[in-house]
């Protein structure tokens, strides 16, 4: 397929999917899915009781004549704060489990990239390992926080000021996370090759497309119940494969 296309970026996490059925990477996915299963239903239990507790508070006392109006406008805030808390759900349940099983992601995606390649990325002892990919994961979190407040701010603007900027401001939301999600799930094959961060942007920034179609994927499939707990163990061996393909200094040779 060609490169830095919207579909091969999306068929990169199809083929992470494949990929995870392969024998030797069983082991490596067993402890993250694991994490993603106790995560998911701590946060489905905290997200059935926050919808409930909305619920609850709908019940409005109103006269007859006004009764249709707010029926309306609850069932519309309704909506939105739905919307909102399904949002915060799926970036929480991504931002948790990535700091506690990043270790492990990059575990698996070294060795998704040892039978790709034939190669392995340069070894390092758990003792240096563990401590320097969570610094890498925290440095990422304050990435996502400070950017993603300014492009919130952005998004507010836009809905406020421009024509129709409330029907753009959700497709640039879209297109944050979907850079978001490439970043994440690109960053562990490029930190097992001692790819700097800031070089990790470089190099998907000259991707854009790939990373849009890439990203998109996994935002998609990160908002739906039950199908987050495997999508992340995919992302982590399609961003591999991303890498290996599009990314890394031998792709571009």
């Amino acid at each position: 397929m060609p490169r830095n296309n919207l579909i091969t970026g999306a068929n990169y996490f199809f083929e992470g999917v494949k990929l995870l059925w392969h024998p030797q990477l069983r082991a490596y996915t067993l402890v993250p899915l694991v994490v993603n299963i106790i995560l998911f239903a701590i946060l489905t239990s905290v997200l059935i009781s926050y919808l409930g507790m909305f619920s609850d508070g709908f019940a409005i006392e109103v006269t007859d004549w006004l009764r249709p109006a707010v029926d309306f406008l609850l069932a519309l805030l309704g909506v939105i704060l739905v919307a909102l808390i399904l949002i915060i759900y799926a970036y929480s349940f991504n931002v948790i489990t990535n700091l506690i099983a990043a270790p492990f992601y990059g575990l698996l995606a070294e060795k998704a990239e040892e039978i790709l390649s034939g190669k392995k990325p340069p070894p390092e002892p758990l003792s240096h390992m563990i401590p320097r990919v969570l610094k890498r994961e925290i440095k990422k979190l304050l990435y996502f926080i400070f950017r993603g407040l300014l492009v919130m701010l952005i998004m507010l603007l836009i809905g406020l000021v421009i024509p129709f900027g409330g029907f753009l401001a959700p497709l640039i939301g879209l297109g944050w996370s979907a850079w978001c999600m490439t970043i994440q799930y690109a960053d562990y094959p490029a930190d097992n090759n001692r790819c700097s961060f800031t070089r990790v942007r470089t190099k998907l920034s000259s991707s854009l497309y790939s990373s849009f179609g890439f990203g998109g994927m996994i935002t998609a499939c990160s908002v739906i119940p039950i199908l987050n707990i495997f999508a992340m163990p995919a992302a982590v061996t399609g961003g591999t494969i991303f890498w290996l393909n599009e990314l890394s200094d031998e792709s571009a040779e």
